[in-house]
C-alpha cells in the first residue's frame, strides 16, 4: 500500500485512464454477446472498479483509524479525494482548451 496519497490519486486516474482508452481506441468490431455475457462483463468491470477505488482511497485511512489516528486518517483521506479533484478538474480544463481544436 502507498503511503502518498497524492500517488493514490494518481493511481486511480491512471486506471481510469486506461479503461476508459482500452474501451475508446479498441478497434471497431462486431461480437455478438449471447445470452448474460454482457451485463456480466460490465458488472465484473464495475466491481472491480469499486474495489480498486476503495482500495486506493480508504484502505490506508481506515489503517490509521483501527491505530487510532482520526485526524491523520481524515487528512490522508481528504488530501487523496483533493488530490484526485485537481487533477479532475485539471484534466477538464485541458480537456475544455483542446476542444475547440478538435
Amino acid at each position: 500500500m502507498n503511503k502518498n496519497p497524492f500517488l493514490n490519486a494518481l493511481s486511480a486516474t491512471a486506471y481510469i485512464a486506461i479503461i476508459a482508452s482500452a474501451i475508446a481506441y479498441a478497434p471497431n468490431f462486431e461480437v455478438r454477446m449471447y445470452g448474460a455475457i454482457a451485463p456480466i462483463t460490465f458488472l465484473s468491470l464495475f466491481v472491480l472498479s469499486a474495489s480498486l477505488m476503495g482500495y486506493l482511497f480508504v484502505y490506508q485511512p481506515v489503517q490509521l483509524l483501527i491505530e487510532g489516528k482520526q485526524k491523520e486518517a481524515a487528512k490522508f483521506f481528504l488530501t487523496t479525494v483533493l488530490s484526485f479533484v485537481g487533477i479532475t478538474v485539471l484534466l477538464i480544463a485541458t480537456w475544455l482548451l483542446l476542444a475547440p481544436a478538435l
